[in-house]
């Protein structure tokens, strides 16, 4: 048998050796002599009008990197870690174009519009789809509106910021694909579409069953100082189990793994459903409603970002009757926080299912927000009676309202329901209540020296207090604690 030269052994050691190096220098960095573009840039997305347009992704380090897109064009340069981006300048709606990137090979992205992009978020009454939602069938069959398009982000914990997250892409709305899409996204969707007439994109970042804590980012955690604990914290969440699994509730799990993808991605603003799972904790859930709003502007460099939620709907969840009203109160106080609005619902749900079908109101509602507030129809009623402040008068005590619109009404043509009232005791009884016109008397004879009402103070209440535009009036009491109290 031939015998190796000893030098060959040496040789293959050092051969393997830079084998392995090369693989290290290489973890972590895409495996590229290509451009790769991150899942949410692809056909048939929606890019936001009227802002500058930040193009990203991946190719060998080192790579000349030229994007264009209609008339505009610009080069970057992949760094060590192979990342390049663009900022392109804004454009106004309108389509179709094609975004071309130029690298180590050429990627196009073909039949993108510019119109509106809004990210929709929570937990599952924001994944509820239009197949699940009220006449499916219907809505299915008369979905043909390809300016509207639908990315889903799949559902992906992580214990670290991802740069990148596995993605089925943008589709276009049609009777093939809208059944999958977020029925309170579409239902918004296609009321904005119909009044403004631009293109409007959907990004459905959403799981079932989530709380708010891992959906918000670190910053958001640090600017609240009501939530210092979790802030003091961060390094410990989220982290792998010994199967190398992460607990997808614990804070910055999903802002990891499907928020932070998405960066920085531009949008118009953010809708919200989300709440039931953080169910009981009263106003500490408007710190954490802060923290999640904040962080979310922070991240897209954008202090006035709209940002619109759905108030909770009546369901009975069992325990204490008032735990939802906590949920209900503490929604009602980041109306205080600017550009936020939320879309009432005590009069849509459904007390037996914690996931109501009629989604078709609650995105229309969510619509009348955005178009009063982001898009210049000043003129329009875009939310229910809001309670403004309280006067006795006697043994009456008389509450004002805000957002009346073309005034109160019983929206069943029954005496009110669903109001109660104390005295010093704090003893509340079922009470009487009148429209007196813009504000509402309320009294009980039990009751001759009152001090305090309570409206819709039950998690199956669905009260018939409205505006003349069908806008349900959201639940309140004048004993209300403040901010950050847990009573």
């Amino acid at each position: 048998m031939r015998r190796q030269p000893p030098c060959s052994w040496w040789l293959a050691g050092l051969l393997a050796l830079a084998t392995l190096l090369a693989q290290a220098a290489l973890a972590g960095r895409p495996a590229l002599a290509e451009v790769k573009l991150p899942a949410v840039l692809g056909d048939n997305m929606v890019l936001q009008r009227e802002q500058p347009l930040p193009i990203w992704g991946w190719d060998t380090p080192g790579t000349e990197v030229t994007v264009r897109l209609g008339d505009a064009s610009a080069k970057a340069k992949a760094g060590e870690d192979g990342k390049w981006s663009v900022t392109l300048p804004a454009m106004k709606a309108g389509g179709p174009h094609v975004l071309t990137v130029e690298g180590s090979s050429t990627v196009t992205a073909k039949n993108i519009l510019v119109g509106e992009v809004w990210l929709c978020s929570g937990q599952s009454n924001m994944e509820w789809n239009v197949a699940q939602s009220n006449n499916p069938q219907e809505e299915i069959a008369a979905a043909n509106h390809p300016q509207i398009r639908h990315i889903k982000i799949p559902h992906r914990p992580a214990d670290k910021p991802e740069a990148d997250v596995p993605s089925d892409g943008w589709k276009v709305c049609s009777p093939e694909t809208v059944a999958g899409f977020t029925a309170t996204g579409y239902y918004f969707a296609r009321h904005l579409q119909k009044e403004l007439g631009v293109p409007i994109g959907l990004i459905g970042s959403n799981w079932g069953g989530t709380r708010i804590e891992p959906w918000t980012p670190p910053v958001g955690f640090q600017q609240v100082p009501a939530l210092e604990e979790i802030a003091k914290n961060l390094e410990n969440f989220p982290t792998k189990n010994q199967d190398g699994k992460i607990n997808h509730q614990t804070p910055l799990a999903l802002y990891n793994g499907m928020i932070h993808p998405l960066l920085p991605y531009a949008i118009r603003g953010a809708i919200w459903y989300q709440g039931e799972s953080n169910n009981g904790e009263g106003m500490l859930y408007y710190e954490k409603m802060k923290a999640l709003i904040g962080g979310w502007r922070t991240l897209w460099g954008r202090d006035d970002m709209p940002f619109y939620f759905v108030q909770l709907a009546p369901y009975t969840y069992g325990g204490d009757p008032t735990r939802l009203a906590g949920i209900w109160e503490a929604q009602a106080a980041a109306l205080s926080i600017p550009h936020t609005g939320m879309a009432a619902t005590v009069d849509i749900g459904n007390v037996k299912d914690i996931h109501p079908r009629n989604k078709q109101d609650v995105g229309r509602r969510l619509a009348l927000w955005a178009l009063a507030k982001d898009y210049g129809q000043d003129d329009l009623v875009y939310s229910g009676p809001m309670y403004k402040s309280m006067k006795v008068e006697g043994g009456k005590i008389r509450i004002e309202f805000d957002h009346v619109g073309g005034g109160l009404v019983s929206r069943d043509g029954q005496p009110l329901t669903w109001f109660m009232i104390a005295g010093k005791d704090q003893e509340f009884v079922e009470a009487k209540a009148e429209i007196d016109g813009t504000s509402v008397v309320v009294w009980s004879d039990s009751v001759p020296a009152p001090v305090a009402v309570r409206f819709a103070w039950h998690q199956t209440a669905e009260p018939n207090l409205s505006n003349k535009e069908g806008l349900p009036a959201s639940p309140f009491r004048t004993d209300a604690p403040t901010p950050g109290s847990d009573r």
